[in-house]
C-alpha cells in the first residue's frame, strides 16, 4: 500500500517506504506488530458483516471484492481465512522467518494459507496497489486471485482492472488511503457496473475527507458510519504526533477525550451503498464489533 502520513497536510502526502515493497511480507508485518496496529482486527469484522448482508440482499453465493491499497493482502487474509491479526503477527515473530529466503517465505505462506481458507463465502479478491512486490506476493501465496499495480490517482484503470471493477460487489480499504484519494475512488466507481458495489473503509478519525463523501454520493451511494465505538488504529510514536492527531480529530468534530487522549490513533468504519440496500446494521446477521485485540498471541503453525 502507499504509506500516507497519518495526519493530512495541505495535500496528500505519500511516503514510499521500503517496508511496503519487499519481496515478502515479513518486514511489513513486523513493522505493524511493533507499532501496535489494530485497525484490521476491528475493521475486517465490520467488513465481513457488511459483505454477508450485501450477499444476502443480492442473492449471491460468491462475491468479487476489490481491495484498494491492498499491500501484502492482510484484509484478504482476514476476510477469506480462519485467521486473526494476532496469529499473523505471532507467525512472523518466529525465528525461522529471520533467515528464510523470500522464496521460502512465499512457499511456507502459500501452504499455510491454503489450509486456513474459509469454505464460504466464496471470494474472488482483486488487489490494487502501487507497490509491485506487495501485489506479486499476494498473488503468489493465493491472497489475490487477480492483482494490479496501478496508481489510480494519476491514471484511469487499465483494461484488465476495468474488467474486474465492472464485476465487483464490494470495494474495501483499511486505513485512510481511500479517504485521502477521492480521484482514485471516483475512477474506480466510474468503472463499476450500473449496480454500484458497497464501499467499506476504516479511516483514522480526523482523516475523513468531504471530497471522498461527495464522490460516493455522486455515484448514487448513501454514506454512513457504522454504529460501533472508535477502535485503535495504532500507538502514537511521540507526544507531537498525538497532539497533531488530537487537533485533526477535533477539527473534524470528534470528541477526543478517552479516545485519542489514551495514546492511540483511533479509526471508524464508513459504509457507502445504494439507497435500496440500506438495511439497518443492527439487524445484520453477523456482529459488527469484536473484543479488543490482546497484546500477544501463541505462535502460529507453519
Amino acid at each position: 500500500m502507499t504509506a500516507p502520513s497519518d495526519t493530512p497536510t495541505s495535500g496528500f502526502v505519500t511516503i514510499f517506504d521500503d517496508t511496503y515493497d519487499q519481496p515478502d511480507c515479513r518486514a511489513y508485518f513486523r513493522m505493524m506488530d511493533r507499532l501496535g496496529y489494530r485497525n484490521q482486527h476491528h475493521a475486517v469484522a465490520g467488513f465481513r458483516a457488511g459483505l454477508a448482508e450485501m450477499m444476502r440482499l443480492r442473492g449471491l453465493e460468491q462475491a468479487r471484492i476489490v481491495d484498494f491499497a491492498s499491500s501484502y493482502g492482510i484484509v484478504s487474509a482476514l476476510m477469506a481465512h480462519e485467521l486473526s491479526l494476532e496469529q499473523v503477527f505471532a507467525r512472523y515473530r518466529q525465528p525461522v522467518f529471520d533467515s528464510a529466503s523470500s522464496a521460502e517465505v512465499i512457499d511456507l505462506d502459500r501452504g499455510w494459507l491454503a489450509g486456513l481458507r474459509r469454505p464460504a463465502p466464496a471470494l474472488h479478491v482483486t488487489g490494487i496497489d502501487v507497490m509491485p512486490n506487495a501485489v506479486a506476493y499476494g498473488r503468489a501465496v493465493g491472497l489475490f486471485q487477480s492483482g494490479f499495480v496501478e496508481d489510480l490517482e494519476r491514471a484511469e484503470p487499465s483494461e484488465g482492472l476495468g474488467r474486474e471493477l465492472a464485476r465487483c460487489d464490494m470495494i474495501v480499504e483499511c486505513g485512510s488511503v481511500a479517504q485521502l484519494m477521492p480521484r482514485a475512488l471516483d475512477r474506480m466507481l466510474a468503472a463499476c457496473g450500473p449496480v454500484k458495489p458497497w464501499v467499506m473503509t476504516s479511516p483514522i478519525r480526523g482523516n475523513e475527507r468531504p471530497e471522498a463523501t461527495e464522490v460516493l454520493r455522486a455515484h448514487g451511494l448513501v454514506v454512513e458510519r457504522l454504529p460501533i465505538p472508535p477502535f485503535i488504529h495504532r500507538r502514537f510514536e511521540s507526544p507531537e504526533e498525538q497532539a497533531r492527531a488530537i487537533a485533526n480529530a477535533q477539527a473534524a468534530g470528534h470528541d477526543t477525550e478517552g479516545v485519542e487522549t489514551t495514546g492511540h490513533f483511533h479509526a471508524q468504519i464508513l459504509l457507502a451503498r445504494p439507497e435500496a440496500e440500506c438495511t439497518d446494521p443492527a439487524d445484520w446477521s453477523m456482529p459488527l464489533d469484536v473484543p479488543p485485540m490482546a497484546d500477544g498471541a501463541a505462535p502460529a503453525d507453519l
